[in-house]
């Protein structure tokens, strides 16, 4: 059941984070009007306030939330899946034949090449 529910809520964060991005690229800057710095009528607006949030920004406020809620969501509901061994470093030990007693160890023996290169 837990699975159904990380998945809703997976889905539902990465469309409100894609319903962000839209949002925020559709909304108008106040330093959006190049022309007002540089003395057009309505240079007052740029640097004053700009009145009541519209709608666009207080759906993205609210999405905002939304996408807030969901993160911390998808955080608890992850703490509880199992866990997948992210190293191949804890599978099972391979056991290894020992040398006989009489073999040197590797690197250490006479048929070397390192041992027979000139100084």
């Amino acid at each position: 059941m837990s699975h159904y529910f990380f998945s809703i809520v997976l889905t539902v964060h990465v469309l409100v984070g894609l319903g962000i991005i839209g949002l925020v690229l559709m909304q108008h800057g106040k330093g959006a009007d190049a022309g007002a710095a540089f003395g057009s009528g309505a240079s007052g607006s740029v640097f004053g306030a700009s009145g009541s949030a519209n709608f666009l920004s207080r759906t993205t406020a609210v999405l905002a939330a939304v996408f807030f809620l969901t993160s911390l969501g998808l955080s608890y509901l992850a703490n509880g899946k199992a866990q997948v061994p992210s190293s191949i470093m804890r599978e099972a030990p391979v056991s290894v034949p020992a040398a006989p007693a009489g073999a040197a160890p590797a690197g250490q023996g006479g048929d070397s090449k390192a041992q027979s290169i000139p100084k």
